[in-house]
């Protein structure tokens, strides 16, 4: 790519990196959710996995839906869409609060997401074709960057806002045992009451940045453009779209990266008081694990590919994630704690390093591609229920062990899988 078109790149990739900033926000302020919930709706580990269970399986119902109405309003207008339905799903948090009905908090975290998955289907593609294909997790490692340093700061952002003080959640735990039915409806409905404002906040910056992307530069694109880094073949539209193996293999790795990603975050909090740890402190460990993602990512910015290829570090990646499992399992008392939030290292380039490898060479079935890839980020929906489940039958430090069998698919597809189906390409050797 010539100086010249990276220079032309920048402002396309400063407007979707603040698409990935709103991805963040949106997704990981579910960390603080879910413990919350927990205790307003009274709700066991499983039911408050549900969170995680509604908000990602809109990705599964929706991606291919999301990637016709590309085909019909493009990727920008198609990203405008998309936040215009998140902030009706933002919306839908007055009543559910009002009411302290957990059902109504799912159907909005349902549309919250059926919005994102549309935002999320036009906007990996476009960073992936941005440049060569060789580089394409690089790039995806500055989204990603947007998107955790959104996920650091959301869960600390939401907590100020409902909590009046760093012990108030503690307090309000232990004066419930000793209250009647009647006083702890009044209290819970007090503090189910406090995300209507947070939200109806976050419905007005969704629909101003919606409006805000209807009016820029950004350059559309369609199908016909979107062979990463080149022109399409005609070749490549004579392949059935599903003979394309190293793409639903691509999609199941998707599944188990976001599983990881997804469990890691989401519950942690819950997690740390397991161990003993109070909620002033557990609170923090949310933003830690996406700190130290951020700390990952820089590391790819930089040396993806000059140092390392995409495949490789996806390969040390995974290696991590198994090795802070087992300690997280293994070792006793708060101090594992800190190995789930490691897992932020190896998590972090698992998203970057799977998508370029699995959309290379799909031509002009590069949307539907990346709606497949979409449909994998349903692992944020099963891994979490399937953690809740074995939680509640054992306890939650024994459930982390569901994490080793995602892992150790991510290492097939990163050591043979993504070649699967077809012949090496000059691309698919540089990516390698």
């Amino acid at each position: 790519m010539s100086n010249n078109t990276s220079k032309n790149n920048y402002g396309p990739m400063i407007i979707i990196g603040s698409l990935f900033f709103v991805f963040g926000f949106v997704t990981w302020v579910n960390s603080i959710l879910i413990p919350y919930f927990k205790l307003t709706c009274e709700l066991t580990v499983r039911e408050s996995m549900l969170v995680a269970f509604a908000f990602y399986i809109s990705y599964f119902v929706m991606a291919f839906p999301s990637s016709f109405i590309l085909k019909k309003t493009g990727y920008k207008n198609g990203m405008m869409l998309g936040l215009f339905v998140m902030a009706a799903g933002a919306l839908v948090f007055i009543p559910a609060a009002n009411s302290r009905q957990y059902i109504i908090f799912l159907v909005g975290l349902f549309i919250e997401a059926t919005g994102l998955t549309l935002l999320q289907t036009a906007s990996n593609p476009y960073v992936t074709i941005l440049g060569p294909i060789e580089s394409a997790a690089s790039r995806i490692s500055i989204m990603g960057v947007c998107n955790k340093l959104a996920g650091a700061i959301a869960p600390l952002l939401l907590v100020g806002a409902i909590v009046k003080n760093p012990n108030e959640i503690d307090e309000i735990k232990a004066q419930l045992v000793n209250m009647s039915a009647s006083q702890q409806d009044v209290v819970l409905n007090g503090l189910s009451a406090r995300l209507i404002t947070p939200y109806i906040i976050m419905a007005v910056v969704l629909v101003a940045l919606g409006l805000l992307i209807k009016f820029t530069s950004l350059p559309d694109i369609h199908d016909e453009n979107t062979e990463p880094g080149q022109p399409a073949k005609a070749s490549l539209q004579e392949k059935s779209f599903f003979q394309h193996h190293h793409m639903i293999f691509g999609a199941i790795a998707i599944f188990c990266a976001v599983s990881v990603e997804v469990l890691a975050v989401d519950t942690i909090i819950n997690y740390a008081q397991y161990t003993g740890l109070s909620f002033r402190e557990a609170k923090y460990f949310a933003t830690y694990t996406l700190l130290i993602m951020i700390i990952s990512y820089i590391i790819g910015i930089f040396t993806i590919p000059k140092i390392i290829s995409q495949r490789k570090a996806l390969i040390a990646s995974a290696g991590i994630g198994v090795v802070f499992t087992i300690l997280a399992v293994i070792v006793k008392g708060p101090a594992s704690v800190w190995f789930i939030s490691l897992l932020g290292l190896g998590n972090a380039l698992l998203w970057p390093a799977i998508w370029p490898l699995s959309l290379n060479g799909l031509g002009r079935s590069t949307s539907k591609g990346s709606a497949l890839l979409i449909m994998g980020v349903v692992g944020g929906a099963l891994g979490p229920v399937i953690y809740g489940a074995v939680s509640d039958s054992s306890n939650p430090q024994v459930a982390y062990w569901v994490l080793i069998p995602f892992y150790l698919f991510i290492l097939y597809f990163a050591t043979s899988g993504y070649k699967a189906g077809k012949q090496a390409t000059p691309e698919l050797q540089v990516a390698a």
